[in-house]
């Protein structure tokens, strides 16, 4: 499952080529949540009117949405998530509640998060 980090990726002005690679690799098994999809949306939005916001647009309507599953944060992930939560929160550890929603969505399909964020 993609974090937001490795779906931004194609949009650099310098993207990492080895993280181009695996997305082409494996495109057809790769999937994200719609947690993922809000942070993409939300990031498109807020940017002023730019050639730049267009095209970031277009990458989303005409590659994301298209072409890569979104997995919904349902019942059963904000069950995970809420015990999941209580056991961090009980070794002193509360991670970000959209990092902890997305991991949620993973656990419930058996999926591996894909990000360059790991402090998270």
């Amino acid at each position: 499952m993609l974090d937001t980090n490795i779906l931004s990726e194609p949009l650099f002005p310098t993207p990492d080529h080895q993280v181009l690679e695996r997305l082409r690799e494996y495109n057809e098994e790769v999937a994200t949540a719609s947690v993922v999809w809000h942070e993409l949306l939300f990031g498109y939005h807020r940017l002023p009117p730019s050639a730049r916001r267009e095209a970031i647009g277009r990458y989303l309507e005409e590659v994301v949405e298209p072409s890569i599953p979104i997995l919904p944060y349902d019942a059963r992930a904000a069950g995970w998530h809420a015990a999941e939560l209580a056991r961090l929160g009980a070794v002193g550890r509360t991670p970000p509640l959209a990092d902890c929603q997305i991991a949620a969505v993973a656990r419930i399909n058996d999926l591996a998060v894909v990000t360059a964020n790991t402090t998270d």
